[in-house]
């Protein structure tokens, strides 16, 4: 808290100030606001016809976010079309994400970024790619511009699967202050401002307070703050913006339990069974960027600065390895530096219009984590402790050409280079140092539009990083056995065939093909509470993506998705889940009232590579209902899980053992969802 606190002060002092602005400058501040309202009225996606390189591209606006209700700031991701997120530990620990077959654990093959800042950890404590959306402060997203599959140039690491770049305002329509409270000691408040000041500079201050106890029987104590400070200056053809940001979260958890305890009725479903799992977790950011679009094409700079700390104590085994309990910390404390520039220019490729673009990107590392055998937090022995150095370059570029007038193509190349330096304390045999390359051709052809419809082929590689530790150890750091070392970066191959139509007036409807091969597959491995390099893997399916608005007041989204994965032997991967699907209602401004429902689908999946254990399907139902009490102020009523079904939010099949079993056991692990769960939002603008 001390380390953030001058951030969230100063966050604080600036909301008060942009409210004395706000009513000392009252005729300025409110004819702004109706010119933005008016140019956004309506539009909650940026998907039109020849708006996007592929059928899985599109852009989500705030409009959208606001009608939906979000258990947890993670779930914003949900408004992706085919994105599930969950949750299988406490509430300050990254989310469970679902994407085309992936179990993403917290992250893995799905990159995300937040006002521009990276999110997902490379080399992380707890795994692979881990990426913390906790900081995310809704009320703030401006738009989620989202991808799916390895075809686009500009992005790197972890984005074979997708990717998200979540975008923060500068500005905000009007100051104002909610207040959230809910079943279980559920309390937040949000407070933001924007001020204009002198030399056509702007202001932005948020701040943000929760706290919740959660349904477990272990009150999860979660206890968050989080801040967000932006200076900004010029206009979207050229300006600027700096942001400073600071979060810290504090927890316990009620880690996945196993099922048969519950069958015996010797524990609940939302019971833990070691009650001092939790963990503490901090992040505080500088950023800025520059732009300027003009003749000479479009330049874009941004850099970062970065640090993030974690420490994470679980027990997922019990007594299976140790009497006095399994529990461990995985522990992450690092700095994180990046720069990125890109330079866009229209020009002729003979007598075709052409837009080409060059990028380059870098971000280094400087990290120290560690792995350590706990009981009731305290460390009784060290299983590893590393610093690490790791540096990531990327390079790219992409030319697009229109072809005829029916027909455009993106060509583009992108070059990544990652160097690892890992000094393991705790075993001298484990340090060393490595490095990876790998060259990334991107192809996409968009066809039309006839009939208000065009139609796309995407093909690409794209790749994910590998754990540095992984590239330089020689020993198991637990059991001393030899290991081979793995390759920091593995390639994917992506093809997509897909199409978009509004042919049906008020309808919004896509459809996608694709395939994506893995040359080595990142798997959880829940007793081990980390994720591992695994065998080849193969995914295929299809998404269908609908958006309808047959009046100004009705909306009506629905997304279907099936995939087919397996490891390139035939083997199932496990947590793969086939189906996922989500439908909602959304009523808009019907007077003073607005409402939405949404129903929202986890399919079953494969818990073991033979299929002889799966999990269960999960269906939960959203309700949001919200009134108008005067311009700028309303009070919302939320309900998750409206029906009050008792499904799990994630399944793990894996030997764990209770002090007073003989032996270990197989057995599905669960994390349940929260049961029906209501909150009340007041907000009042100014």
């Amino acid at each position: 808290m001390p380390k953030h606190r001058p951030t969230l002060l100063a966050a604080a002092s600036l909301l008060v100030t942009a409210t004395a602005h706000a009513q000392a400058e009252a005729p300025v501040i409110v004819a702004t606001a109706v010119l933005e309202k008016v140019e956004i009225s309506g539009r909650h996606y940026d998907n039109a016809i020849g708006s996007a390189d592929a059928a899985s591209q599109g852009t989500i606006r705030a409009e959208l976010l606001k009608s939906r209700p979000a258990l947890r700031p993670g779930e914003v991701l949900e408004f992706v079309p085919g994105v599930i997120v969950t949750q299988h530990s406490g509430g300050g620990k990254a989310n469970q994400y679902f994407l085309r077959g992936f179990n993403l654990d917290h992250g893995t093959d799905f990159a995300t970024t937040v006002n521009g800042l990276p999110v997902n950890m490379p080399t992380h404590g707890h795994g692979q790619g881990y990426s913390d959306l906790n900081f995310l402060i809704p009320e703030l997203v401006d738009r989620i511009e989202y991808r799916k599959g390895p075809y686009f140039a500009k992005n790197g690491d972890f984005a074979a699967a997708g990717s998200a770049d979540i975008a923060y305002r500068n500005t905000l329509d009007e100051s104002f202050a909610a207040l959230t409270l809910g079943q279980r000691q559920f309390q937040r408040f949000v407070g933001a401002g924007s001020t204009a000041l002198r030399g056509g500079l702007k202001l932005l201050g948020a701040v943000e307070v929760q706290h919740n106890d959660g349904p477990w029987k272990l009150p999860e104590r979660l206890r968050k703050s989080n801040g967000v400070l932006t200076l900004s200056g010029g206009t979207a053809v050229e300006g600027w913006s700096a942001s400073l940001m600071g979060y810290e979260a504090k927890w316990n958890s009620t880690d996945q339990v196993p099922e048969r305890l519950i069958n015996t009725g010797s524990i609940g479903r939302f019971d833990a069974i070691d009650k001092s799992d939790g963990g503490a977790t901090q992040r505080s950011s500088l950023s800025g960027e520059w732009h300027r679009d003009g003749e000479a094409g479009t330049t874009r700079v941004a850099a970062y600065a970065m640090d993030y700390r974690l420490k994470l104590f679980s027990n997922f085994t019990y007594a299976l390895e140790r009497p006095d309990g399994d529990q461990f910390s995985q522990q992450d404390k690092r700095g994180v530096y990046g720069f990125n520039a890109s330079h866009a220019v229209d020009h002729k490729l003979g007598e075709l219009p052409a837009r080409s673009e060059i990028g380059v990107q870098l971000r280094h590392d400087r990290i120290r984590v560690g792995l350590y055998d706990t009981v009731e937090r305290r460390i009784t022995a060290t299983t590893r402790d590393d610093e690490v150095r790791e540096t990531q370059l990327g390079v790219y570029g992409q030319t697009s050409v229109e072809l005829t007038p029916w027909l455009r193509s993106v060509v583009g190349l992108r070059a990544d280079q990652a160097r690892f330096r890992v000094d393991s304390l705790s075993n001298a045999a484990n340090s060393g140092s490595a490095s990876a390359h790998l060259l990334s051709p991107k192809l996409s052809l968009i066809a039309g539009p006839w009939a208000k419809t065009e139609f796309f082929f995407n093909a690409g590689r794209g790749f994910h990083s590998n754990d540095a530790r992984g590239t330089t150890a020689t020993v198991d750091p637990k059991s001393g056995g030899a290991v081979d070392k793995v390759s920091g970066l593995v390639a994917a191959r992506g093809l997509e065939l897909g199409a978009r139509t509004e042919w049906v007036p008020g309808l919004q409807s896509s459809l996608a093909v694709w395939k994506l091969d893995f040359d080595s597959e990142l798997v959880y491995v829940g007793d081990a509470g980390a994720t591992e390099a695994n065998r080849p893997s193969k995914r295929r399916g299809v998404e269908w993506n609908n958006r309808y608005m047959p009046a100004p007041w009705l909306l009506i989204d629905a997304d279907l998705a099936w995939t087919h994965a397996r490891f390139a032997d035939g083997d199932r991967i496990p947590n793969a889940v086939d189906k996922v699907a989500s439908i909602a209602v959304t009523l808009r401004e019907l007077g003073p009232w607005s409402a939405s429902l949404q129903w929202r689908y986890l399919g079953s999946g494969a818990l073991i590579e033979d299929n002889g254990v799966r999990s269960r399907s999960s269906l939960t139902t959203n309700l949001r209902v919200s009134r108008r009490l005067w311009a700028g102020s309303d009070v919302t009523v939320d309900v998750f899980n409206l029906g009050n079904r008792r499904v799990n939010d994630i399944e793990y099949f894996y030997e764990s053992r209770l002090p007073a079993e003989a032996a270990p056991v197989a057995d599905r692990h669960v994390h349940p969802a929260e049961p029906r769960t209501v909150r009340v939002t007041f907000k009042l603008g100014f």
